[in-house]
C-alpha cells in the first residue's frame, strides 16, 4: 500500500497522539455508479437507505462491536439527507480541530496579521545602542518559516510534526529562521551596527499551559522543532549524512548512524541531553533508503529565538555583546514599551493562511494556540480563559456546544467527545458567512491535498470532498490487536451547481485483527470511500 504509514507497532499511551491524526490510505476502488437513495427521517437510517457500497463496508469484521455515526444535510443544515446516531457523542479526534480553528477564525478574523515587534531600550548614541533589543513574541504560528513570496503558507501532505511517528514526513524549502532573518535586516537598515547589552525575547504575551499538548509558546521557531534529516551513505558501512536546521546556538547535533545494505531494516534513535540542546542520532539507515526526517524539541523556545536573533544580527553585521548562549534574561525587560522606539517589526500572513495549515495537516500545536490567542482576545495570559470566547461564539453560530467536550484544541484529550450534528452545525455556520469557499477550501480536499492527498485519486469523487479527517487509536495488548477508538470525517460534499453539503462519518470501537498497523489505514480508508459515495449519489430536489 503506497501513502504515508506508521513507522512501528503502535505503543502503550499512544492513543493521544493518533488522536490528532489520520492518514489514509490510496484506495483501489472506483466509487462509480451509486444509486440514487430516498431521503430518510432524522432517525437512524435503514440499511436500505445508504449506498449498498457503504453498507457492505459498515458489516465489515473488524465493525462487529462498533458504533456508526453518519449525518448529511442540505446546505443549510435543515433537511436531513442520511442520518445514523446524530446527537450521540463520538471520540472526535481531529475533527475537533473544526471548531477550535473556527473560534480563533471569527475572534480574529480571516484577515488578521500578527505583528511581532522589536524595540530599542536604553540609549542610542549614532549606531550604538547602549542597551537591550526586546522581541515581543506575539504568537506567531510560522515567524515567516514557512512563508512563500507570494504570502501563502507552504505545507506538505505529511508534515514534518509527525516524522517522529510516521515515515514519508517532509520538509517545505522555506527558510525556518525567515522572520528573524527580516527582523534582524530591519535592525540594520535603522542604522544600528552595535549593541552594548542584550537582545531579549519578551514572553509575556500568555502563560504556557501543560494541559494543551504540545503546549504553545509566545515565541514559535520552526513549530518548536529541530529538523534532523539522514540520508544513506555511499555503501554499505559507510557514515550516514546528515543535515538538521535551523543551525542556532548552543544547538550541536551529532550522528553515529551507519549505511547497512539494501534492504535491511532502517532504525534511528535520536536522543538529547542538556536542555535539548546536545542531540545525537544512532542507528542505521539502509543503502536504498529514501532520506528520513526526524525531530527533536526545542527546550525553551523563548531562549532559542534570543539565540538565532543575536547570531542573525552578527549575519547582517550588527555586533552584540551578549553570548547568543546565554540564558533569555527577562528580568531586565520593562513594564511596557510606551515610549520605547520600535526598531523592527516581522509582520504575518494572514490568520487566514495559518487556519488552512492547521487544517491540512492537522497541525497540533496550531490548534492549540488557537485556544491561547482566544484568552489573549479577552486580556487574559491563562490559555484557559480561551474556553469562554469559543462557548461564545459556538452559541452565536448556531451549534449546541451541549453536545460538545474539549480540553484542548487538537482533539487529542481522552475527555474529548462531539456529536454529528455539533460538527455539521459547525460547518453549516460557514455556510452563511462570506468566509464559506476559504474555510471549505482550507480542509483537505480528497485525493488532491493534506491528509487526503492520497485517497481516491482515480475515482469521480476526487477533488469533490472537502473533509477533516480524525483518529483515536491504541494498543490492545490483551489480545495482541490495536484497538481503534476512533476513526472520523467531517466538512462539505460538492453535490453539483454550488450546492456543499455538510456531512459527518465515524467509527467508535472498531478492532483490527493483529497489531498491524495498515489494517488501521485500511479502516481510515474505509472513511475515505464513505464519504465518496456519499458525494457521488445523485443529489435528491
Amino acid at each position: 500500500m503506497n501513502g504515508p504509514h506508521l513507522s512501528a507497532p503502535l505503543r502503550r499511551g499512544l492513543a493521544a497522539a493518533c488522536a490528532a491524526l489520520l492518514f489514509l490510505a490510496p484506495s483501489t476502488g472506483t466509487a462509480a455508479g451509486a444509486a440514487r437513495s430516498p431521503t430518510p427521517s432524522p432517525s437512524p437510517t435503514p440499511a436500505g437507505g445508504l449506498d449498498p457500497r457503504i453498507t457492505e463496508i459498515m458489516r465489515k469484521p473488524e465493525y462487529r462491536n462498533a458504533q456508526w455515526g453518519l449525518l448529511q444535510t442540505g446546505p443549510d443544515g435543515g433537511r436531513v439527507v442520511h442520518s445514523m446516531f446524530p446527537d450521540q457523542f463520538f471520540i472526535p479526534g481531529s475533527t475537533a480541530k473544526l471548531v477550535s480553528v473556527s473560534g480563533p477564525w471569527h475572534t480574529l478574523g480571516s484577515e488578521h496579521r500578527f505583528v511581532t515587534p522589536l524595540y530599542a531600550v536604553g540609549e542610542r548614541n549614532g549606531a550604538t545602542l547602549t542597551g537591550d533589543l526586546d522581541l515581543v513574541a506575539q504568537g506567531d504560528l510560522t515567524m515567516g518559516g514557512r512563508t512563500r513570496p507570494d504570502g501563502t503558507v507552504a505545507y506538505t501532505d505529511l508534515d514534518h510534526t509527525y516524522a517522529n511517528d510516521f515515515t514519508g514526513a517532509t520538509l517545505t524549502p522555506e527558510n525556518p529562521l525567515a522572520g528573524i532573518d527580516e527582523l534582524a535586516r530591519q535592525v540594520r537598515a535603522a542604522g544600528i551596527t552595535r549593541v552594548e547589552g542584550d537582545v531579549i525575547v519578551d514572553s509575556r504575551l500568555f502563560a504556557p499551559d501543560p494541559v494543551l499538548d504540545p503546549t504553545p509558546t509566545p515565541m514559535i521557531v520552526n513549530d518548536n522543532l529541530i529538523d534532523l534529516l539522514t540520508t544513506p551513505g555511499d555503501r554499505a558501512g559507510a557514515a550516514a549524512r546528515l543535515d538538521w536546521r535551523p543551525k542556532v546556538a548552543p544547538y550541536q547535533v551529532s550522528s553515529a548512524v551507519k549505511t547497512v545494505a539494501a534492504g535491511e531494516p532502517t532504525g534511528i534513535t535520536v536522543t538529547a541531553t542538556d536542555g535539548g540542546t546536545r542531540i545525537r542520532l544512532s542507528g542505521t539507515i539502509a543503502a536504498d533508503a529514501e532520506p528520513l526526517l526526524r525531530t527533536s524539541p526545542i527546550g525553551d523556545p523563548a531562549a532559542f529565538g534570543r539565540a538565532a536573533l543575536i547570531q542573525a544580527l552578527e549575519r547582517t553585521g550588527v555586533q552584540v555583546t551578549a553570548d547568543p548562549a546565554g540564558p533569555n534574561p527577562v528580568a531586565r525587560l520593562p513594564r511596557d514599551y510606551e515610549g520605547r522606539p520600535r526598531v523592527a517589526a516581522y509582520t504575518s500572513p494572514p490568520y487566514a493562511q495559518y487556519a488552512k495549515l492547521i487544517l491540512k495537516v492537522s497541525h497540533n500545536l496550531g490548534a492549540n494556540l488557537g485556544i491561547c490567542l482566544m484568552a489573549v482576545a479577552t486580556g487574559s495570559r491563562q490559555c484557559e480563559a480561551g474556553f469562554p470566547v469559543l462557548a461564545d461564539f459556538l452559541d452565536e453560530a448556531g451549534v449546541d456546544r451541549g453536545q460538545l467536550q474539549l480540553t484542548d484544541g487538537r482533539g487529542g484529550n481522552p475527555a474529548d467527545r462531539a456529536t454529528p450534528e455539533a460538527l455539521v452545525q459547525m460547518l453549516t455556520y460557514w455556510q452563511r458567512t462570506p468566509d464559506a469557499r476559504l474555510f471549505r477550501e482550507a480542509l483537505p480536499i480528497l485525493g488532491v491535498d493534506g491528509l487526503l492527498a492520497e485517497n481516491c485519486r482515480d475515482c469521480p469523487a476526487r477533488g469533490k470532498v472537502f473533509g477533516k479527517t480524525g483518529a483515536a487509536v491504541g494498543e490492545d495488548a490483551l489480545n495482541d490487536r490495536l484497538a481503534v477508538g476512533a476513526i472520523t470525517i467531517a466538512g462539505y460534499l460538492d453535490r453539483g451547481g454550488g450546492r456543499f453539503d455538510p456531512f459527518y462519518a465515524g467509527v467508535n470501537g472498531a478492532s483490527t485483527p493483529g497489531p498491524n498497523t495498515q489494517d488501521v489505514v485500511a479502516i481510515a480508508n474505509d472513511l475515505a470511500m464513505i464519504a465518496a459515495y456519499l458525494q457521488e449519489e445523485p443529489p435528491t430536489p
